[in-house]
């Protein structure tokens, strides 16, 4: 079957090939092959429960395959943590919000990658003004000392997508990520998507929205009950 994509294909950035995740009693992925291009939006698409954010968190590594490869540059790598897939590029927004929410903005952008005064001091103001360029570019004057628990559920994903931002990827999955979104928030997002692409960065977007991915898809895949029915 084709893809939906443009009539030449781009390099492919991301190659996962025969993955299979069982977990007891389910078989939530079986032989799925999927496929990245280089400066484009991937978009995944199927039903809850089709399997997609069990593929998306193998592939960022939160979680491991059964059996199946990933490969980066027709490298095989392997993942053993979300730190282990930032470090060769790959970030993701969870469709689960994975903010602290007894921490402010600034706090949550850069936990676990502060910017540091002589590699030592946290250098909080720098954070502050790095986190009030992420907001500003997704449109949003939300305050960076607010606590995360004080902002909107809408607020609180603007916040999970700055926080993608914050690193230099090359490869951004993206979960359901207009799940709490409002209509113009979506506009926004898919603006900042497309100056994404134009910068280089590949994205992976899942939605169950047929309608609404095809508004910024270049390449699309439906998954369904664990294995790829269309490509």
């Amino acid at each position: 079957m084709s893809a939906v994509q443009a009539s030449s294909s781009p390099a492919i950035v991301l190659r996962a090939e025969k993955i299979t995740r069982v977990f007891p009693g389910t078989v939530a992925l079986e032989d799925v092959d999927f496929e990245v291009y280089d400066s484009s939006v991937n978009v995944l698409i199927g039903e809850n429960g089709a399997g997609k954010s069990t593929l998306m968190r193998i592939l960022a590594g939160v979680d491991r395959a059964t059996s199946g490869r990933i490969l980066m540059g027709g490298e095989e790598v392997q993942f053993s943590s979300v730190l282990d897939a930032a470090q060769k590029g790959i970030g993701i927004v969870f469709q689960e919000l994975n903010l602290c929410p007894n921490l402010t903005v600034t706090e949550n952008i850069f936990l676990g990658r502060d910017m540091t005064k002589a590699g030592v001091h946290i250098d909080m103001a720098r954070q502050r003004e790095r986190a009030k360029e992420l907001l500003a570019r997704l449109e949003h004057d939300i305050d960076p000392d607010t606590l995360v628990d004080d902002l909107r559920i809408g607020e609180q994903q603007i916040v999970e997508i700055a926080k993608a931002l914050a690193d230099d990827v090359k490869v951004l999955i993206m979960d359901e990520p207009t799940s709490a979104l409002s209509a113009s928030e979506v506009e926004v997002l898919f603006k900042v998507i497309r100056d994404l692409k134009s910068r280089g960065v590949s994205i992976v977007y899942i939605s169950h929205h047929l309608e609404e991915a095809l508004q910024i898809t270049d390449h699309a895949v439906v998954l369904r009950d664990g294995n790829m029915t269309a490509y």
